[in-house]
């Protein structure tokens, strides 16, 4: 945004040179990005802050000066000659939509004669990069640049035959043709300007072409008013329309300044073209807004900024700002005009102190308080080291916690499934990421499928990440949850030949992460679970709590998600496994002894499971019983119907002595009583 120096030296005067004038506007939070010299003139560059949209008036940028420089503020009146008619004999108004037009001020002038406005409002309107049109288009660019405060004005007598001003809603799909000769289809959100049956102007962002000033026109409606910005930046995107209407009042401006700004306006109509104007303004003004008042605590502003700032200058440089200040007992009433509404509490007066003080005067302190060293703590470290165990065989994937509810379809969980209650996401980007994940398996999924697409094959996946649960205390429950997916075979090299990651591989890769984090006592029960296979799907417990599930994924979701290849994963809750792991491994001396190795092969039922028969010989709690290998489970001819047979290798080994054969083999005499009893197993 380009201002004219001199276009500012009509309200403030300054004394110091263009560069003098940057840096301390600078210096107190109005950023210059330059100046540029442009006939006998300066230009200065502004770069406003968001919250500063109120310095895009000159009027206002002239208060910081003066506020900096202590000059004069020169706000030109509003020196106007009325008629003896009444406004309401020409236009009424109506605000139907009160919560996105918070002010609408309409004046007439009659008798306008349209032509170039004088030489002096086109000289400063170029300055600001703005083509002259005509007097009456001119004032109202000239007032917006003036006193941040955009008008419009309408042939009044191209209005409808009710000459009446409705602010309404858009009706979805209504379609309207601005200034620019674009149509535009319109949307319900939208606010425009009606003369009661068609819309004249899209409201705060472009006017009409069918109530354009032109040559012809005689009778002038002005409008001044206040829309609400969030409203104007949404609908000026939405139509892809940006104007310096908008621009202002998407950042915000003066309700209060309304009527000075039409009136400001109707004087230079009056003086650049003649004409009359019409006595009164209508203005409706649904809910008036008072300054706002902000109590402020002297002791306050010195502790924030470090300083020794009397009571007696922060009263001076507030006043400087023309805030209205009252001494209370331990506090300085300030009423803050509209005119500033980025001022909202008592840390954006302390602010302002800081920027008339000087930032460059506020002193620099170290720190002060206890040193902490830095570093990860022990949940940190440990999530850390799962990471590092599992990137040995499996690559990293970090997907959306933004899901699709569809693939809940996809996962063919049931209707009534605790995990269907998501946390829904308040202004989605898209369908497909419009609630929180309860899982991450679909995730892991839709990372094969896409590998799968693009000719990656052998793939091997893990996930360290959060799921969300709704609660009734507004804030959702977090998880952390490590997710793991296989699917192919391992690569072939010199060394050694492809293996299958089927259920069986991805469950070593299970085993190690859990030794390695010091957790033995685990057991792996098969059970079922929605979205895995029945019959190859298992749960994994910890000292009889549940951590999460492994198997392989059932077919149809497989189907799903666009996946050919078999594909197994496992889910587990962090949180469980941090708490089970063990600090630290212990270290131990190799046996100086020799271990001894025995056979056994036990028939059981077909129901009981390997892991039942490796539980009970584990419960003999015998010191020498080192290792159980499964090395062989076969049904077939030598083994009755409902039977399976299974071969156990045990490795026993003593730490103080050889063992001999009778302590031997009064181990695997137990151990074989043991199955007889508990799982009515037979030696084979």
């Amino acid at each position: 945004m380009g201002v004219s120096i001199n276009w500012l030296k009509q309200y403030v005067d300054i004394d110091w040179t263009p560069d003098q004038l940057e840096h301390n506007l600078t210096m107190a939070g109005i950023a210059i990005e330059g100046v540029e010299e442009v006939n006998n003139d300066a230009v200065m560059e502004l770069d406003l802050t968001p919250n500063r949209g109120d310095c895009m008036g000159l009027i206002n940028l002239a208060r910081e000066v003066a506020a900096l420089n202590g000059a004069e503020l020169r706000i030109p009146e509003a020196t106007l000659t009325e008629n003896n008619e009444d406004i309401s004999q020409y236009i009424d108004v109506k605000i139907d939509a009160p919560d996105l037009c918070l002010r609408y001020a309409a004046r007439v002038i009659k008798n306008v004669t349209i032509k170039e406005s004088p030489l002096w409002m086109q000289e400063w309107l170029l300055s600001a990069g703005i083509r002259p049109i005509n007097n009456v288009v001119d004032v109202t660019n000239y007032i917006l640049w003036e006193t941040n405060q955009p008008l419009h004005a309408f042939d009044y007598d191209l209005l409808g035959a009710n000459k009446q001003i409705v602010v309404r809603k858009a009706r979805e799909g209504e379609k309207f043709i601005t200034l620019d000769d674009m149509e535009r289809e319109l949307t319900s959100e939208m606010l425009v300007i009606t003369d009661g049956q068609k819309p004249v102007a899209l409201a705060g962002i472009m006017g009409g072409q069918n109530t354009e000033i032109n040559d012809n026109t005689t009778t002038v409606l002005l409008e001044s008013a206040c829309f609400q910005g969030t409203n104007i930046r949404r609908s000026s995107k939405k139509l892809n329309l940006r104007s310096d209407s908008s621009v202002r009042f998407e950042k915000g401006t003066d309700v209060n300044g309304v009527i000075y700004a039409v009136d400001r306006a109707a004087s230079l109509i009056q003086e650049t073209g003649g004409g009359e104007v019409v006595a009164g303004i209508c203005d409706v003004y649904p809910v008036p807004q008072a300054p706002r008042r902000i109590l402020l605590r002297p002791e306050r502003v010195n502790h924030l900024l470090g300083t020794q700032i009397s009571l007696d200058e922060i009263t001076e440089y507030l006043h400087k700002l023309r805030f209205k200040i009252t001494p209370m007992d331990n506090y300085l009433a300030v009423e803050v005009p509209t005119y500033r509404p980025d001022i909202e509490m008592e840390v954006d007066l302390i602010e302002e102190v800081a920027r008339l003080y000087g930032y460059d005067r506020i002193p620099s302190v170290l720190p002060s308080g206890p040193v902490a060293a830095g570093g990860l703590n022990p949940k940190q470290l440990f999530i850390d080291r799962v990471g590092e165990i599992l990137a040995a065989r499996m690559h990293e994937v970090i997907n959306y916690s933004f899901i699709s509810p569809s693939w809940f379809d996809r996962l063919q969980l049931a209707p009534d499934s605790t995990l269907r209650s998501v946390v829904a996401i308040a202004n989605p980007l898209s369908e497909e990421q419009s609630v929180m994940r309860t899982l991450l398996l679909p995730g892991l999924l839709d990372s094969i499928s896409r590998n799968l697409a693009k000719k990656n094959s052998n793939l091997a996946f893990y996930e360290i990440g959060k799921v969300f649960y709704p609660t009734t205390s507004g804030l959702p429950e977090e998880k952390l949850k490590l997710g793991a997916i296989t699917a192919g075979t391992t690569e072939v090299n010199w060394l050694k030949h492809k293996v299958e990651m089927d259920f069986f591989y991805l469950k070593g890769i299970l085993e190690q992460l859990l030794i390695r984090l010091g957790i033995r006592h685990f057991e792996i029960e098969a059970c079922t679970v929605e979205g895995y296979h029945p019959g190859r799907t298992a749960l994994i417990k910890i000292k009889q709590k549940e951590i999460g599930v492994i198997g392989e994924v059932h077919p149809q979701v497989l189907q799903n998600f666009g996946i050919k290849a078999r594909a197994c994963a496992f889910e587990l809750d962090v949180d469980v496994l941090f708490e089970m792991a063990e600090a630290s491994i212990m270290m131990q001396e190799i046996a100086k002894y020799p271990p001894v190795e025995r056979d056994i092969a036990v028939i059981i039922k077909n129901e009981v499971s390997v892991a039942e028969v490796v539980k009970v010989i584990q419960e003999e709690e015998t010191a020498i019983l080192n290792d159980i290998v499964v090395f062989d489970i076969y049904a077939g001819d030598q083994v009755p119907a409902g039977y399976k047979s299974i071969a156990l290798k045990l490795l026993l080994q003593s730490r103080d002595k050889t063992l001999t054969d009778d302590e031997v083999n009064k181990v695997i005499n137990n151990v074989i009583s043991a199955l007889k009893t508990k799982l009515e197993a037979e030696l084979r």
